[in-house]
């Protein structure tokens, strides 16, 4: 992680190292859902892109480097804006379809990591493990084509407000007039945070959403009206419209009029219709001391704004972590920063055993005994270390993301859980832990852990030679649903461990 600096880095290596982090995911999403495996010799592996034809090149598998094409003979060096236009050639061809918005959010995406290497280069990091961890992703999703994209908008809009640049800013305060409020579920933190006339109902907004979306007719007539700031500031998560506030212990989540990764970042009608059934049964599956669920507990927002002006309340930690531990959020282990145990523990095949204990079995028992489909993936898990760093119990969050059964089939919600516990989740931790202590072999530990679970489809699991992996590029670059996944096989390294 980043300390502040007396002498900003020099430009040129701002710009070396946002292009390192931004052809890593692009290269990862390139290889895993289009190129074909050519081989290979010594750190560098080869493969063909099937609508070019073009031969690529590329150092290491985790984070792929350094990436050449062979032209007229010989392997020349290609940086990130020349990857993109090879990226987009190959997927007109590969698809027979075009899309000029895509290469856009590509460079968007390198272009907001170079300005976050600046702005962390001058910024103070929190003291607190927990917030450190949740603002340390700089590269973001290791499988996504353009994961720091915000929106094509001048940094000046967004830098303010991110989690990468350890941002911390108070919460601008709205008076609601009282007859357009709709809320549902225990909202009562949301009138803590200042006071509202008569006739009006507090309602905190996102300064970065305020700017977004054209709320004048409502100031005009009173419907809204301004009451400055709360008197505390929050911290944005690595969800970036998820805050928190440690005075308060408080999570809050808002929309944002902004396509990052996949989605525009709304908090979408029908999501919020079905939040207090997804959370109790969340709540009910996770009612042991195995693991903690953070409640979202409620929502409020203006009748005339449902989806502009929603904010979710969450639950914080308190009385859900064990004594004497910290909660450290999962993506941040893999992305690394100061502090991160998998950097200081003495043995990572105890530690790693420990973290599968904390995160497999909850996971399995929601979808085995209550039908619940966890979105368990990096962001959405929290693991609390002891003061050893060992870890001792797993909290997940987000009830927008779970799936319940039978609203889905029991198939495509294995599918789903299998995709984002193991896929996205235990095998990127996996692959850091090994590669910071190299004679580890992480997978025998995974099959004895998921060998102890009594559900029908774990055989199938442990011996399937793949396992589904969602192509995030081809899903943006047909332009389908942010929440259509689609899977490619991937090897299974449980198969062969």
């Amino acid at each position: 992680m980043d300390r502040v600096h007396l002498n900003p880095p020099p430009a040129a290596d701002i710009a070396a190292r946002a292009d390192a982090h931004a052809v890593a995911p692009l290269l990862n999403c390139l290889l895993r859902e289009v190129a074909e495996p050519q081989g290979g010799s010594g750190e560098r592996h080869v493969y063909r892109l099937p609508g070019t034809g073009r031969l690529l090149r590329v150092l290491g598998e985790r984070r792929p480097a350094e990436p050449e094409v062979y032209v007229a003979g010989a392997w020349q060096r290609v940086g990130h804006t020349e990857l993109v236009k090879l990226v987009a050639e190959e997927l007109r061809r590969h698809t027979g379809l075009s899309n000029h918005e895509l290469p856009a959010e590509m460079i968007d995406s390198r272009d907001a990591v170079a300005a976050l290497l600046t702005a962390r280069a001058r910024a103070t990091p929190p003291d607190d493990a927990y917030l450190r961890s949740e603002q340390s992703l700089l590269t973001g999703h290791l499988y996504h084509p353009a994961p720091k994209a915000r929106g094509g908008g001048p940094v000046a809009a967004w830098l303010p407000y991110a989690p990468e640049a350890h941002a911390r800013f108070p919460l601008a305060l709205l008076g609601l007039r009282e007859d357009t409020v709709v809320e549902e579920g225990d909202t009562s933190a949301l009138d803590a945070l200042g006071k509202a006339p008569p006739g009006y109902r507090l309602l905190p907004a996102h300064p970065w959403q305020l700017g977004l979306v054209d709320l004048a007719p409502a100031f005009a007539d009173g419907t809204l009206i301004r009451l400055g700031t709360t008197d505390l500031d929050v911290w944005p998560t690595a969800a970036i419209r998820t805050l928190y506030a440690p005075e308060r212990d408080l999570f809050l989540k808002f929309s944002l009029d902004v396509r990052i990764t996949n989605d525009i970042r709304r908090l979408w009608r029908h999501d919020l219709m079905k939040l207090r059934r997804t959370d109790a049964a969340v709540a009910a599956a996770l009612a042991t001391d195995r693991a903690a669920w953070l409640s979202d507990r409620g929502y409020r927002t203006a009748g005339f704004a449902f989806e502009e002006l929603a904010v979710l309340v969450r639950d914080g930690f308190h009385d859900r972590l064990p004594p004497g531990t910290t909660p450290l959020l999962a993506a941040a282990l893999v992305e690394g920063f100061e502090g991160s145990p998998l950097d200081a523990t003495a043995d990572p095949a105890a530690w790693w055993e420990a973290y599968l204990g904390a995160v497999v079995p909850p996971a399995l028992a929601a979808f085995a005994e209550h039908g619940v489909v966890l979105e368990a993936h990096l962001q959405n898990t929290l693991v609390a270390v002891g003061s050893d760093g060992m870890p001792v119990q797993a909290l997940f969050r987000d009830a927008e993301g779970v799936k319940l059964l039978p609203d889905v089939t029991r198939a495509a919600g294995w599918e789903r859980l299998v995709y984002c516990l193991v896929v996205n989740h235990l095998v990127e931790v996996a692959g850091a832990l090994a590669e910071r202590h190299p004679p580890l072999d992480p997978w025998p530990a995974v099959r004895r852990e998921l060998s102890r679970h009594d559900l029908p489809e774990i055989a199938g699991l442990l011996t399937a030679p793949t396992l589904p992996g969602k192509t995030n590029l081809l899903l943006r670059w047909t332009n389908a649903d942010g929440a259509d996944a689609r899977y490619r096989p991937l090897p299974n390294p449980l198969a062969g461990a």
